[in-house]
């Protein structure tokens, strides 16, 4: 089985690594394709993979493309190889490019849109996989044997994909600034920068963990670290005053309005 990568970013690299630490491959069965030569070397001294400049070349050689680049290239993209796509396994994980889009631009390739984020460049990303209704079990496997390596799987439909866009997609951005505020809020406190940020980032790591282990709901978690008249009660209420549980639904439903809006383009 051989494999095209349509694009050499964060997200191409971070899927490299982690079929190769699969043993789903061999670099020899890669092929990585870029406008940006600065971007295939950085790919080929870090994977040994190998690199063309067309994504002719690179398609006309592979069972599986993955295309790995931004929605507003997407479709020039896969017109640059439209002629090689015939019985290719083609995977995007291009935000907004629908099944659709995709059969019409490659005609006679199998079609699959991923939804992963960026946590997959260690190996912890929730991919959401939402294949053409055509599309052979055998196909689906494939796909969710190549997501597994960079983290977990939910299978989805297409109509799943703005909304689990704005979660899981858009989502490391909002725990990110969530870490900073925290952050920010032990400074504030008179805790040292660093020790503010680390406290920060494990305090968020553990709590999402324990979700995980736990299988509790949040709220019930929440309760179990809340005391009557305690510090846990006050900062929650000051949260709530804030409107944050109001704004973090707003953040989700904006990120998955504008996947939307991509789609429809």
């Amino acid at each position: 089985m051989n494999y095209a990568f349509l694009g050499a970013g964060k997200m191409a690299l971070a899927l490299i690594h982690g079929m190769l630490r699969a043993n789903l491959c061999t670099p020899g069965q890669i092929t990585v394709s870029s406008r940006s030569q600065a971007s295939l070397e950085n790919v080929s001294a870090a994977t040994s993979v190998n690199v063309v400049r067309t994504n002719a070349d690179a398609v006309r050689a592979a069972d599986v493309v993955i295309l790995c680049v931004k929605p507003i290239d997407a479709l020039d993209a896969i017109g640059q190889a439209r002629e090689e796509f015939a019985g290719k396994f083609l995977i995007s994980v291009v935000t907004g490019l629908t099944i659709s889009a995709m059969e019409a631009a490659a005609p006679g390739a199998r079609v699959m849109r991923a939804m992963p984020n960026t946590a997959a460049m260690i190996g912890k990303s929730a991919t959401a996989l939402a294949p053409s209704p055509t599309l052979s079990h055998q196909d689906v496997n494939l796909a969710s044997e190549i997501f597994e390596a960079v983290g977990e799987v939910f299978p989805a439909n297409e109509k799943q994909l703005d909304a689990i866009t704005g979660l899981s997609g858009s989502g490391p951005a909002f725990i990110y600034l969530i870490l900073e505020a925290l952050s920010d809020g032990g400074v504030a406190a008179g805790l040292p920068r660093k020790m503010a940020l680390d406290l920060a980032i494990e305090t968020v790591a553990g709590a999402a963990e324990m979700a995980a282990s736990t299988k509790e709901h949040p709220a019930i978690l929440r309760e179990m670290v809340t005391s009557p008249g305690g510090t846990t009660i006050a900062g929650l209420t000051a949260l709530e005053k804030g409107g944050v549980r109001a704004a973090f639904i707003s953040a989700v439903l904006a990120a998955a309005a504008r996947s939307q809006e991509l789609s429809s383009r």
